[in-house]
């Protein structure tokens, strides 16, 4: 896959597919691999935070904790939808929110905490919001890419033993995927800030500095917990995205899954419980690029039966909210 920018060049590119494969690596650990100054790779940082979008946050990881993880669609009336997708990604379990179809439709994912957070929106607020017209939930069952698997390595920008050299090392008995509530202290700081460093969290929880290591050490050797990179695909000449929504054959569900992984475009898939079975967020140069995927590599896989896609108009939120500026 082919990048371009008129404002970012390859170093950058490969700095922030070295962060989403590492996001707390050292900026003399990130510039020794990537064959650059420190001083050079913490500038090349600022400057994606400050004109890419740039945040590297803690995500967690919801189905390696076996919680509830749903894609919805809101049909609302236009111009009601930007409220209510502000409103919306101010609550802490929604993770990405875009308007779609022209501005009359709000696609976003949630992972509520408890069944009673999950009752409280799906059967408590939004039906209960007057300007929301329809709406239509698809819950996760499996998820084929995305999550700690980004889209940016599917650039290949890194080699081989790069990668190897950037990967966190192996965490020995990290233990089952759980987080305790004595965690979230530590993760309230990163998921502001996935490279704050140890003291920040030792005053934030209360630990010292190797209680801490060890502690964030287990979070992320067991999957609980995940470190992300957000930024504006457009920079490397990426601007538009789509939700498509993909119903297949049951017996060809898995092998459709699978397929979409592979390809290019693909920066998230997952089989789902609802209207259709596959849900997916794909992104392009253009529409023209768009129509291509809908009509080449996607409408030659064996057992799709139909598919719907929801161009993006606006992405409200994507890890953090409000969004960086721009």
């Amino acid at each position: 896959m082919e990048w371009e920018s008129d404002t970012f060049d390859e170093l950058d590119l490969r700095l922030l597919c070295a962060l989403e494969l590492n996001g707390r690596a050292s900026f003399s650990r990130l510039a020794a691999v990537l064959g650059a100054s420190d001083q050079t790779v913490a500038r090349r940082y600022r400057r994606l935070c400050s004109e890419g979008g740039l945040r590297v946050v803690a995500v967690r990881d919801a189905e390696r904790l076996g919680q509830d993880q749903w894609t919805l669609r809101l049909r609302c009336v236009p111009d009601a939808a930007l409220t209510i997708a502000d409103a919306l990604a101010k609550r802490p379990d929604t993770n990405w929110i875009g308007l779609a179809s022209g501005g009359t439709e709000i696609v976003f994912g949630t992972r509520p905490r408890s069944a009673g957070d999950r009752d409280d929106l799906l059967l408590g607020k939004l039906p209960r919001t007057p300007r929301v017209l329809e709406i239509r939930a698809h819950q996760m069952l499996h998820r084929f890419y995305g999550g700690p698997t980004g889209w940016l390595g599917k650039f290949g920008v890194l080699r081989d033993d790069e990668i190897a050299a950037l990967r966190p090392e192996p965490v020995p008995d990290a233990g089952p995927a759980r987080i305790e509530p004595s965690d979230e202290p530590l993760l309230a700081v990163l998921e502001r800030d996935g490279r704050a460093g140890y003291p920040e969290l030792q005053r934030a929880t209360g630990r010292s500095e190797s209680a801490v290591k060890r502690r964030l050490a287990a979070l992320l050797g067991s999957g609980a917990v995940y470190i992300d990179v957000e930024y504006h695909s457009e920079i490397f000449g990426f601007p538009t995205a789509a939700a498509l929504w993909i119903t297949t054959t049951p017996a060809t569900l898995h092998a459709v899954g699978e397929a979409l992984a592979t390809h290019d475009q693909i920066a998230h898939a997952a089989a789902t419980a609802g209207p259709s079975n596959l849900t997916a967020t794909a992104v392009f140069r253009d529409t023209a690029e768009l129509y291509a995927y809908l009509s080449g590599p996607l409408g030659r896989l064996t057992g799709v039966q139909h598919v719907e896609a929801s161009p993006f108009l606006r992405r409200v939120k994507q890890l953090t909210y409000p969004m960086p500026a721009r």
